[in-house]
């Protein structure tokens, strides 16, 4: 079942014998579990591979330009691969210093895209890519990548990954920010997340036996 935003605060505010809201603005105190919450979040999407996590971003090139942004990803995004939709060829990550000499040149080789690599932020954060040779027209190059989920803020917003570990995990840092009270020890609360993580790691794992076995390419 779906989990949003307000629910796993209040989920937590529970936890804490704490008064439920019914936004996570109502309270400072609320805010501040809102605030676990996204940390919990992000310490989830970074422990694997989600398959909630999964988003293909296409960059649709012009002739001419080398230089693109990838929108919504910042830095925490993981690729799985790059792909020439327009000529069903896939794209090989270059080191940055042979991509360098690339462009060394007055002119540099124009062309249908075969490689990338990552330069830099754009205004917004968010990752910059590179791709050789310079296209010399339009061409659809999809980025497949694991993606973390924008920092919740709305209470409506649904959390992505397993909503239960984030709140475990919420829960434990609570309880280490207002001293222990009679309550769960955090140490415990700490271990409980962990476990609940890696039971939900196990089942996605066997779900998605792409992520483990090895096929020759």
């Amino acid at each position: 079942m779906a989990t949003t935003y307000l629910q796993a605060v209040n989920s937590v505010l529970r936890r804490l014998r704490e008064t439920e809201v019914a936004t996570v603005s109502a309270t400072a105190y609320a805010k501040l579990i809102g605030e676990f919450i996204n940390d919990a979040k992000t310490s989830v999407e970074s422990a694997y591979n989600w398959n909630a996590l999964y988003d293909t971003i296409t960059v649709t090139t012009v002739a001419n330009t080398s230089s693109y942004s990838l929108p919504d990803t910042g830095v925490r995004f993981k690729v799985v691969d790059v792909l020439n939709d327009t000529k069903d060829s896939e794209l090989r990550l270059a080191p940055t210093r042979w991509m360098n000499l690339q462009f060394l040149v007055t002119s540099p080789q124009a062309g249908s895209p075969s490689y990338y690599n990552f330069v830099g932020q754009d205004g917004n954060g968010d990752t910059n890519v590179r791709l050789f040779p310079v296209p010399d027209g339009v061409y659809s190059i999809k980025f497949n990548v694991f993606k973390p989920q924008a920092t919740l803020s709305a209470d409506g917003t649904v959390i992505k990954v397993p909503a239960d570990v984030v709140i475990l995990n919420a829960y434990a840092r609570a309880l280490v920010e207002r001293g222990e009270d009679g309550g769960l020890q955090s140490s415990e609360a700490y271990a409980l997340a962990r476990n609940l993580m890696a039971d939900y790691i196990s089942l996605e794992s066997n779900r998605y036996l792409e992520d483990t076995n090895w096929v020759p390419s």
